[in-house]
């Protein structure tokens, strides 16, 4: 699972690309191309339980994002190669200016996401007519799909993104081979001046995500690349300075993790305590996958114990005594915070 950081030249969205990724300002990021990075997902749960089983080794849940090069600027659509990126990833992050051009043209951030969306939307457009014309040709205009499909030229016919549509599981499973990119998630990052790295998004964005079924946050990517420089020790007082108690990084990943629908559980034991990203909702067989996939073809059971009841009473055996340990099968659905112990027979 990935998310795609998108956003119009200038907005920053590849100095941020390097911040979140740990890259140094000016490393080896490439510029108007497609790169990849692996993200390191901050959670203190992993901390207190490696604190608990002294490991060998732990390891944080780990999100990938993709810097996608974005249109080159205003009436310049996205590319080809943008299309296909946009279209392998599971969620999108906007990262728009909120700060004024070098050669003095103002932010203008709501503007850039509803242009933004528009692509998406004239994308998603084209694959519906195409594929409603197709359906007449062939006197399929009483199928399911025609008349879903109706529906969904009705929602982006007016420039309308289908994120904003409520959909059943059904309906959702129907018409994901679609490849819409309007329904993808989308995160829009207001990439702010220095003086408001710890002000709230600007109203004007806030009212335009919520009409486009978006998440907003605001951070100032200069500031979070100088931040990924420093020493750790010296971060604290950095931030305090600025007015932030937490690097601006910590609170995207968390809007990104939400944004994907993705849960953590944990294994833990001697030679490893390790946070897994799954989806929420996923049965157990399904989270056992994330580990290892014999882990999901050969599943039995799943010991489980939720973080909070563990740490709580202590010790696994005091979970076992007090029934918080308990034995699940495959309907099992996994909560955040659980700790799993897959048995399986391959």
């Amino acid at each position: 699972m990935k998310a795609g950081l998108v956003g119009y030249a200038q907005s920053g969205k590849t100095t941020l690309f390097n911040a979140l990724t740990g890259l140094r300002k000016g490393g080896p990021v490439a510029r108007g191309q497609v790169n990849l990075g692996a993200i390191k997902v901050p959670d203190k749960r992993v901390e207190a339980l490696a604190a608990i089983f002294k490991p060998k080794k732990t390891t944080l849940a780990e999100m990938r994002f993709v810097d996608v090069p974005g249109p080159a600027g205003k009436g310049s659509g996205l590319d080809a190669e943008a299309l296909r990126a946009l279209a392998e990833v599971d969620a999108f992050c906007l990262v728009v200016r909120g700060f004024a051009a070098a050669d003095g043209t103002p932010a203008e951030p709501a503007r850039e996401l509803y242009d933004f969306d528009a692509e998406l939307v004239l994308h998603d457009l084209a694959i519906v007519e195409k594929r409603l014309d197709r359906l007449r040709k062939e006197q399929h205009k009483g199928t399911g799909e025609y008349h879903e499909l109706e529906r969904v030229h009705a929602q982006i016919d007016q420039g309308r993104p289908l994120r904003a549509m409520s959909w059943s599981e059904a309906e959702g499973k129907e018409l994901a081979h679609f490849g819409f990119l309007s329904r993808q998630p989308l995160l829009v990052v207001v990439n702010v001046p220095e003086e408001a790295a710890a002000a709230p998004p600007p109203p004007e964005v806030e009212v335009a995500a919520r009409d486009r079924g978006a998440e907003v946050l605001s951070l100032c990517a200069a500031v979070e690349a100088d931040i990924a420089e420093l020493n750790p020790a010296e971060q604290p007082e950095f931030l305090q300075s600025l007015g932030l108690s937490e690097p601006a990084r910590a609170r995207f990943l968390r809007a990104a993790y939400r944004l994907l629908d993705l849960i953590s559980f944990f294994t833990v034991g001697e030679d490893e305590v390790r946070a897994w990203p799954t989806r929420r909702g996923d049965r157990a067989p399904r989270a056992a996958g994330r580990i290892h996939s014999d882990l999901e073809r050969g599943f039995i059971r799943a010991e489980v114990v939720h973080y909070d009841d563990f740490i709580a009473l202590g010790s696994e055996s005091k979970a076992r005594h007090e029934g918080k340990l308990r034995l699940e099968g495959k309907e099992y659905v996994v909560k955040d915070g659980d700790i799993l112990n897959i048995r399986f027979a391959v």
